[in-house]
């Protein structure tokens, strides 16, 4: 372990030990990592007898709603001063939502994320880039402390590496994945239930989005950029949500001659959510920061406040730029 995060997660202990009311938070629109980071430190911290809340900042996507004590995320008013407030996987404080409210009236703040955008907004940032995932700090400082890893706590943080690392495929993976994922097994979790769960269990309504998805697909540059749109029209079409575009960025980004795949989500007219993957040269971090997005060199997101047709213009603007460097 690297030696400043070590000292940043002493120092984290410390604080945590003599904490008599935890509140537990991560960003908006969760992610695997997000969700099974947040249970697996509640779960760790209530067995060292911690006050500990897990607040929901938004729907949890059904993807997860399997986890051991997923009942635990759920909504808080703040009605007294909180000791200490854990961010998890959230690169700036605008990320948690309404768990922004709470980290304002935090006497501490820790900050355990991997994002390299990440804006250090804690009194103490456990801030890893080189982290496959915030699942493996949550990892180590679970050991650091001391607690014993049991079958639930493993079953999470095997979802959030799984999920982050897309099934232990992208270049983030790293032998330490592997080692932390090979000490979570050893704790008995059920991998076939964990990865039916998660890749394994496509809705029809998801299936046939897909497929419209794809059917939008537009290609640049000789092919090295694919783009995808999600308009709210197309989710009324096929009774579908916003969370059932899971996967569909990664499709597009496999094609063999994509370098950049974008997808543009009409969350409303107005607000267009985009998410990035590139596979061996742009780095999709620094595109997106230019629109107060963030996130990693192959894998980020933004949010552009305009119209579908301007937002396209926008980002793909932006990826040609990157590309002709």
């Amino acid at each position: 372990m690297d030696k400043s995060i070590k000292t940043y997660m002493s120092q984290a202990i410390d604080i945590i030990k003599n904490s008599k009311k935890i509140y537990i938070a991560s960003h908006i629109q969760p992610d695997g990592d997000n969700i099974g980071s947040t249970l697996a430190l509640g779960m760790a911290l209530k067995k060292m007898d911690k006050d500990v809340s897990l607040i929901k900042v938004d729907h949890i996507p059904k993807d997860y709603l399997f986890l051991p004590n997923i009942e635990l995320i759920k909504e808080y008013d703040i009605t007294e001063n909180v000791d200490t407030f854990i961010a998890l996987d959230s690169s700036d404080m605008d990320r948690l939502g309404v768990g922004k409210h709470f980290a304002l009236k935090a006497n501490n703040i820790i900050n355990i994320d991997h994002h390299i955008s990440n804006t250090n907004f804690g009194h103490i940032n456990i801030v890893s880039p080189t982290s496959a995932a915030t699942g493996e700090l949550v990892y180590k400082l679970i050991n650091e402390i001391g607690i014993d890893m049991d079958k639930d706590i493993a079953t999470c943080l095997y979802t959030a590496i799984s999920t982050d690392t897309g099934s232990f495929m992208y270049s983030n993976t790293t032998y330490i994945t592997h080692l932390i994922a090979s000490k979570l097994l050893q704790k008995g979790i059920d991998i076939e239930r964990i990865n039916i769960n998660l890749y394994q269990s496509r809705s029809l309504e998801r299936t046939k989005l897909f497929i419209n998805c794809l059917n939008s697909l537009e290609l640049f540059m000789d092919n090295k950029i694919g783009m995808v749109a999600v308009t709210q029209q197309m989710l009324k079409e096929n009774n579908a949500s916003m969370e059932d575009t899971e996967g569909v960025v990664s499709f597009i980004r496999d094609i063999d001659s994509v370098e950049v795949a974008v997808l543009l989500k009409e969350m409303k007219y107005d607000e267009i959510k985009i998410s990035l993957r590139s596979k061996k040269t742009v780095d999709v971090s620094k595109i997106c920061t230019k629109f107060n997005g963030g996130g990693h060199k192959k894998a980020a997101g933004c949010t552009i406040y305009n119209d579908i047709s301007k937002a396209k213009k926008l980002i793909l603007d932006e990826i040609m730029m990157a590309l002709g460097d």
